[in-house]
Parts: structure tokens; C-alpha cells; sequence
């Protein structure tokens, strides 16, 4: 990897972080030998955390609108494309890692100019797998999903959703791969498109995994992993509950609801890997 000719920007959006927690992810990323540039998207009503890090790679922009998840990330993604930047990462605020895992990613991504979006395997905090690779959702498979974490109703149902069976070191191209860590190739978001800037939050991820699926491998990519502290909002908050339904409705209104061949056709081909 020829390190001088590879720009890579990074973004986290923010709403009223904990600081430590934030300034340890970001610390990370700035860690590594490449050249960087970080983009601090605050939606937060104050600008508190303007004082976070003193980096020059380090650039904040207070969002107060607060227009959404993906939204605020495109503000970062378009600096970043405008910059000539290869590689673009979306990272959460309440993940922990160790540097040396984005170059290992930026490697993967070097060797196949056919990836455009890429995840590391995400783990919880006692170390069990997060199941964030996903067949393409149906209005029924989301709901199952829901009232499963509920009650454990569709627990079969949910293991071949979630596509648990895959072998735990493959690297694999599935048409869905969760938005809490993710790495882009800018050429490829470039000719798909940034986030869909309709969804304030929830789904934006599955849209984009499965617009970029269509053109690009979309690669689940377990051998390097990070920590996220995962939080199931929707299911604890009744306002974020509603913007979940918001967003459940946008998708399926934009992608199809029991009729989408496409669907069908791409989760066809991830579960023939998987049996």
C-alpha cells in the first residue's frame, strides 16, 4: 500500500456524546499512518464538544438543525470527495478499536477494486458477535426481528436473517452490512449515491448497503474487529420507535413491500453460501 498516495477521511455524528467514549474512538482512527482528515458532525442544540480534540486532521461542524443520521454524514462524505479523498469511513461514537485494523481494511479494500462498502466483524462488550449481516429485509422479517428480541418468538426465523450460520472467519458479500462501522470507497458512493437523506434515522444503512450491493461486493469482512456498544433505542424510547415506523415505511415505500423480485433474487444467492 502506498501510503502517500491514499487519502482517507473519516466521519462520526454526534448528539450530546459522552465525551471519554468519543474521544477514544477518535483517538483511534488518528492513530494510524496514513493521511487523515476527521470530520465532527454535531447535531447537539450546544456546541460543547466543539473543544473535544486539538488535531489539525480534526475538523467540527456544529449541525444544530439537526437533519439526521445520514444527512449529517453526507455533510462529511461530500468535504471528503470534494478533498480528492479515496476512502471514507462512518464510524459511531460508542465503538472501540485498535488502529492498526483500518489499514487492514484499506488493504482488503486495495486488493479488490470491486469492493465499495465494508465491515469488520462487531462485537458486543463481553465479546459475543453483534449479527449486523443481513439478507434483504421484508415487512415481515423486520417485525419478526422486533417481536423476537421481545419475546423470542422467531428464533429460527431470525438465525437465518441475521445469516448466523456463516463460518465465523469469511469474508463474505451479503446485501446488507450495518452503518456503525463502515468503510466506502468514494468512487463507488460517488456513482450509487450518498446516504438517502429521507431517513432521519434506522434504515439509512440497509438503503445504501443495497444500492451499493447492486454494483459493488458489499463485504462483510470478520477477520479485524471493533466494539460497539449497541443500544436498541427504538424498542426503549417511544419518540425513536416512531422514527423507526417513519423509516420502516420509507423503505419499504421506496424499495417494495411483498412484491421485489430483486429481493428475492439477491437473498437467493447470499443463503446459497450459507447452507
Amino acid at each position: 500500500m502506498q501510503r502517500s498516495k491514499i487519502k482517507v477521511a473519516a466521519s462520526i455524528v454526534l448528539y450530546n456524546n459522552d465525551r471519554k467514549v468519543l474521544l477514544d474512538a477518535v483517538s483511534a482512527f488518528l492513530a494510524v499512518d496514513l493521511p487523515l482528515t476527521f470530520y465532527l458532525i454535531d447535531n447537539s442544540p450546544l456546541d460543547s464538544l466543539r473543544d473535544l480534540i486539538e488535531d489539525s486532521r480534526v475538523h467540527y461542524i456544529h449541525n444544530p438543525s439537526n437533519p439526521g443520521f445520514g444527512a449529517a454524514h453526507n455533510v462529511a462524505i461530500q468535504l471528503a470527495i470534494e478533498e480528492g479523498n479515496k476512502y471514507h469511513f462512518v464510524i459511531n461514537p460508542d465503538v472501540r478499536f485498535e488502529h492498526d485494523i483500518i489499514k487492514v481494511m484499506i488493504e482488503a479494500m486495495e486488493n479488490d477494486n470491486s469492493i465499495g462498502m465494508l465491515m469488520p466483524q462487531i462485537l458486543n462488550e463481553d465479546g459475543t458477535i453483534q449479527y449486523l449481516p443481513k439478507l434483504l429485509p421484508s415487512p415481515l422479517s423486520v417485525l419478526k426481528r422486533v417481536f423476537n428480541k421481545r419475546n423470542g418468538w422467531f428464533k429460527s426465523f431470525v438465525e437465518k436473517y441475521e445469516l448466523r450460520s456463516l463460518p465465523a472467519d469469511l469474508a463474505v458479500n451479503v446485501p446488507i452490512i450495518s452503518g456503525c462501522f463502515t468503510l466506502f470507497r468514494v468512487s463507488a458512493l460517488e456513482e450509487v449515491g450518498l446516504y438517502d437523506d429521507v431517513f432521519f434515522m434506522y434504515f439509512e444503512d440497509w438503503d445504501i448497503s443495497r444500492r451499493m450491493h447492486r454494483r459493488f461486493i458489499t463485504l462483510y469482512y470478520p477477520q479485524v474487529s471493533i466494539v460497539h456498544g449497541y443500544e436498541s433505542g427504538a424498542n426503549k424510547n417511544s419518540r425513536l420507535f416512531k422514527v423507526f415506523i417513519q423509516s420502516y415505511i420509507h423503505y419499504f415505500n421506496k424499495w417494495g413491500w411483498f412484491f421485489d423480485r430483486e429481493r428475492k433474487m439477491m437473498n437467493a444467492k447470499i443463503l446459497k453460501k450459507v447452507k
